[in-house]
């Protein structure tokens, strides 16, 4: 990590410094490469490999769900231990703490409490001549939520995707969590259990996506599949869509915090460790109008790195992704976030209320010293699936609309359809659709020939 000054490089050079990588531009480490050429025959891209596994999980179903998973993750599934068993969930709620069963609790009722707010009604009006318009909001009827298991356990995860499409009233949700050495967090399972889910399968990596998006012989067909990943699960979520939907194409995580000198550098410090913990790829952004107060967040990310149980991942993090931007005022550094476009967005500044109105770009926005980034990822209640890589432009918060469908109402009496008649043949007929035009000819009398 290192400062950088708007004043010294431009504000054109300071926006190519917060624009990254699309998700499919990731190249693969040569330690990953070499490994996928030992297990492939071949040096894949990540596209390459994810197409191959995604059709042939297509095409062969288990069998190629059970290969992937025994070749990719050394776990050995079967149709008999894909699923986990009421023997399973019983172990994991007897080896969790309750303690924290009631802190995962308190989050869900805050979840649910949220995104009850944000449940959309169906409608109907009537119009002229007795013709009612409407649209009616109908819930997905299986949905599958992907829960990372890799390096760490999200059963926050399970809570961000499942509350929000219980509330839409999605029939079936099933989940697919890859295993450590074949077994599951025992709070993944917890919380799931809780929530009613009952079917979890124990997989991971592009062969669930293509699992849950195509179907197998003990997977059933999803309707929608969200929830994070890694690039793998995210490239395979591209491949399958139009057969499927999704929820978004995400990346590695990432926290911009805008802050001015009245500013904490130990909370700036601490906020922007709490990405880099996530993943080496992960981005952490400090712009600010204040050289001291970069020079001392600086200094503070390095006394706090050394304390962090995962400081070789965060500090991987912090020097290849993290950043501080100097800007000559609070102006410019608006407008450099807005071109960022972040996950999440920290306003640490004197007037956070009255800035908020110029943020256009966000997943999500921490208003205050006080709301600091982890309370949204576990417990205020707004969801924490959120656009990155810049995609917070046209990408929305995971919600419960995700997982609703909007389907339109018409119905037009005789007289309210010969009122626009006219109207309907004329622009049909403009575009060559002559069958268009009989079809509402034919219910004003004429081509009776035709009937």
């Amino acid at each position: 990590m290192n400062i950088v000054s708007v004043a010294d490089i431009g504000m054109e050079e300071a926006g190519r410094l917060l624009q990254k990588k699309a998700f499919d531009e990731v190249v693969l480490s040569d330690r990953i490469r070499a490994r996928n050429k030992d297990l492939f025959g071949a040096d894949l891209s990540a596209t390459e490999l994810v197409h191959r596994i995604v059709q042939e999980v297509r095409h062969k179903g288990d069998q190629a769900l059970f290969h992937y998973t025994k070749l990719l993750d050394c776990v050995d599934l079967t149709s008999d231990n894909l699923m986990v068993s009421e023997e399973e969930f019983q172990v994991a709620e007897h080896s969790a703490d309750p303690k924290v069963i009631a802190s995962l609790k308190k989050a869900a009722d805050n979840i649910f409490s949220y995104h009850e707010e944000q449940k959309p009604r169906s409608w109907m009006t009537y119009r002229a001549h007795g013709s009612i318009l409407g649209q009616e909001i109908l819930p997905l009827s299986r949905v599958g939520i992907y829960v990372p298991g890799g390096t760490a356990a999200y059963p926050s995860s399970v809570l961000m995707n499942a509350i929000p499409a219980l509330v839409a009233g999605v029939e079936e949700i099933i989940m697919s969590v890859p295993t450590k050495d074949g077994v599951i967090n025992p709070y993944v399972l917890v919380a799931a259990r809780f929530l009613g889910i009952r079917k979890i399968f124990k997989m991971g990596g592009a062969q669930a996506i293509a699992a849950m998006a195509y179907g197998t012989e003990s997977v059933p067909r999803v309707d929608k599949i969200t929830g994070p990943g890694n690039i793998f699960v995210t490239l395979a979520k591209k491949e399958v869509y139009g057969h499927v939907d999704i929820d978004m194409l995400a990346g590695p995580s990432e926290i911009l915090i805008l802050a001015d000198d009245s500013a904490s550098p130990k909370y700036i410090a601490a906020d922007l460790l709490s990405q880099a913990e996530h993943d080496p790829l992960a981005s952490s952004i400090l712009i600010t109008n204040d050289r001291a107060l970069a020079e001392h967040t600086l200094n503070e990310v390095q006394h706090q790195l050394e304390r962090l149980p995962r400081k070789d991942i965060a500090r991987a993090s912090i020097e290849d992704n993290g950043r501080i931007i100097v800007t000559e005022n609070m102006e410019q550094a608006v407008v450099l976030a807005n071109i960022s476009g972040p996950e999440h967005m920290e306003l640490l500044v004197k007037d956070p209320f009255h800035m908020l109105p110029q943020i256009r770009c966000a997943g999500a926005i921490f208003v205050g010293a006080y709301s600091p980034e982890p309370l949204g990822d576990y417990f205020a209640g707004p969801n924490h699936v959120l656009p990155t890589g810049g995609t917070a432009r046209f990408y929305s918060v995971l919600n419960v609309e995700t997982f609703m469908k909007r389907t339109s109402i018409i119905s037009y009496t005789q007289k309210a359809l010969d009122e626009v008649s006219d109207d309907i043949i004329r622009l049909a007929e403009t575009e060559g659709l002559d069958a268009h035009a009989r079809a509402i000819q034919i219910r004003r009398g004429e081509h009776a020939e035709l009937s």
